[in-house]
C-alpha cells in the first residue's frame, strides 16, 4: 500500500519530524472559502494555520514541518502544502489581531486565541516539496475524523489518488442555484469571477437579519462581478435602504440571468417586474424606488 510517509521519505523528509493536519474549520463561512484560501489566497491560508490552542502549540513546537490538507470530503483529506517550521514568537490578542491577514479571517468567523491568552505564532514556510500535487493529491484519513492533527510517524494515510486538475475550486455551481455569503464575494475564484463578468441580470440580496429582500440589476462593467464587488467593498451598493445595515447577514443570488447585449433600459424594466412580483419595495422590502 502506497501512503504518504512514502511521498515524505522519497523527498527526503523524516516522518518523525512532520505533523499532519486536516483543516475542517468549525466556523460555516470560513470553512465553505478555506479552499479558495489555499488555491489563491495562500497567506489567508497561512495565517489561518500559524495559531492554535495550547495541546496544539507544544505538539507543532516539536515538529521541524507541516503537511497541510484540508478536509476533502468524510475520510479524504485534499493536499495544500509541506511548509518548514522556521520559527515561532508568542503574540499577544493586539498582536494576534495586528498579523497581516488575520482582519480577514476575523470577518470570516475565527474567534482569535482562545480565552483572551497570549498564544504562539508559528512562522510557517512553504516549501518546493511535493508542490505539483497541490490540490491534486487526496489521502484517505483513516480513524477518527475530529482527530485532525496526526505525526506521520505514527500513522498511515493512504494515497487515494492523485488527479489531473486540482480539487481545491470546483467548477461554480448552475446559476440557478448559485447562493454567496456577502464574506465570499471578495474571496471568489478567478475561474468564478470570470463567468460572473460575463453574465448581465437581475440578482437578490436576502437580509437575514431583516429578513427583508432587495432586487438589483447588473449590465455595467463587469455585469454582476462588477456590481457585487461594489457591495464586497461597502457592504451597501450605494442603496440607501442597505446603509448601516450588517452585511454579514446578506446573501447573494441571480434571479435572472439576461442577454449579454439586452439595453439597460430592457434591464430596468426586467428588474422592476421581479421588484413587484417579489414585493421588495419599501415598507414590505429593501428597494427604495
Amino acid at each position: 500500500m502506497f501512503e504518504l510517509n512514502d511521498l515524505l521519505a522519497k523527498a527526503g523528509l523524516d516522518p518523525l519530524q512532520v505533523m499532519v493536519m486536516r483543516h475542517r474549520p468549525t466556523e460555516k463561512e470560513l470553512r465553505a472559502v478555506l479552499p479558495w484560501l489555499a488555491a489563491e489566497r495562500p497567506e489567508v491560508y497561512n495565517a489561518y494555520q500559524s495559531n492554535h490552542g495550547e495541546v496544539v502549540e507544544k505538539a507543532l513546537s516539536k515538529a521541524g514541518y507541516l503537511a497541510s490538507f484540508i478536509g476533502h470530503e468524510p475520510g479524504r483529506a485534499v493536499f495544500v502544502g509541506l511548509y518548514e517550521i522556521a520559527g515561532v514568537e508568542e503574540v499577544t490578542v493586539d498582536r494576534f489581531w495586528s498579523l497581516p491577514n488575520n482582519q480577514e479571517l476575523c470577518r470570516l468567523g475565527t474567534r482569535g486565541p482562545k480565552d483572551g491568552r497570549d498564544s504562539l505564532w508559528f512562522n510557517l514556510q512553504l516549501t518546493q516539496y511535493m508542490e505539483d500535487w497541490k490540490g491534486r493529491l487526496v489521502i484517505d484519513w483513516t480513524g477518527i475524523e475530529r482527530s485532525w492533527w496526526r505525526w506521520a510517524s505514527r500513522n498511515q494515510f493512504p494515497i487515494r489518488a492523485i488527479h489531473d486538475e486540482s480539487k481545491l475550486v470546483k467548477s461554480m455551481p448552475d446559476w440557478q442555484t448559485l447562493t454567496f455569503d456577502w464574506s465570499q464575494l471578495s474571496l471568489l475564484p478567478a475561474s468564478w469571477r470570470q463567468v460572473l463578468a460575463q453574465w448581465r441580470g437581475i440578482y437578490y440580496i436576502f437580509d437575514r437579519t431583516a429578513r427583508m429582500g432587495y432586487v438589483g440589476s447588473a449590465s455595467g462593467s463587469e455585469n454582476l462581478l462588477g456590481r457585487w464587488q461594489n457591495y464586497a467593498a461597502n457592504g451597501d451598493g450605494g442603496n440607501r435602504l442597505l446603509r448601516g445595515r450588517n452585511p454579514q447577514g446578506f446573501v447573494f443570488s441571480v434571479l435572472q440571468r439576461l442577454s449579454p447585449d439586452m439595453h439597460s433600459e430592457e434591464v430596468v424594466r426586467v428588474e422592476n417586474s421581479w421588484k413587484e412580483r417579489l414585493q421588495t419595495r419599501a415598507p414590505h422590502g429593501l428597494n427604495d424606488n
